[in-house]
């Protein structure tokens, strides 16, 4: 069992790119991180080489899309940690069929919405009970710009060319989810917020991305540590507070 001074955090989709350079600071703040993937062997060969870097984390089974494996992790931190600080939901998808709604693939949109929303609310809603436990819960839901409806309908943002249905509207929907599981969380003292990572070179969009990865994850940190007196409810980037 984890000693009651040692925070503890879980990242969704922590085997490579942000996700990894998440888990990755959040041990070098001393938190004992659960590295969370779907694939056996990529999970676990990511929290070997943090291991390798002195930090402390292990690997956590944690499939999105498949109701025992949340069931399986959450009796898992349940027996093993005794409760969780902080629930990064940052595993999040893009395919190609995406596009604008008049074209969009139905089915890839579908599957898109299933990762990067469904189950982000369905590892949220199974963990709930344990992050109930922290004396100070944290839940980071990583966003996008690209989830901004304010931005989408702003003809000379930067990305005002990127109309994806499946992707643009998934992260608009997390961005609903954050504020409203924030005004439901709030009287827990847990604290709920969404990140914006901005353009950042992972696979998720073949590293065309002109930030680095540790740049895109800082964000998503910085609302992971926030102190008691930080804010719920909010989308932000490196640069300062987001349009919802």
């Amino acid at each position: 069992m984890t000693t009651p001074d040692r925070r503890i955090s879980l990242v969704t989709g922590a085997n490579k790119g942000i996700g990894f350079e998440v888990a990755r600071q959040l041990g070098q703040a001393g938190h004992r991180v659960l590295l969370g993937a779907r694939d056996v062997s990529r999970g676990q060969k990511a929290a070997t080489i943090l291991q390798a870097e002195g930090l402390d984390v292990r690997y956590i089974a944690l499939d999105l899309s498949d109701p025992a494996s949340l069931t399986a992790a959450a009796t898992d931190i349940e027996a093993n940690e005794g409760r969780l600080d902080v629930l990064v939901n940052n595993a999040g998808i893009s395919l190609q069929g995406d596009g604008l709604p008049g074209t969009a693939d139905l089915a890839v949109v579908r599957q898109i919405f299933e990762t990067n929303f469904f189950g982000a609310v369905a590892v949220t809603q199974a963990l709930l009970p344990l992050l109930k436990k922290s004396r100070a819960g944290r839940v980071v839901n990583v966003s996008s710009g690209l989830g901004s409806i304010t931005l989408n309908n702003d003809p000379t943002w930067d990305y005002a060319a990127v109309k994806l249905l499946g992707y643009n509207g998934s992260k608009a929907a997390m961005n609903m989810f954050t504020v409203l599981l924030a005004a439901e969380l709030k009287e827990h003292g847990i604290k709920v917020n969404a990140a914006n990572p901005g353009y950042t070179a992972t696979d998720l969009n073949g590293h065309s991305g002109p930030q680095t990865v540790p740049e895109g994850a800082a964000e998503t940190v910085r609302l992971a540590l926030l102190p008691d007196d930080g804010p719920t409810g909010s989308f932000s980037a490196n640069e300062g507070a987001e349009p919802w």
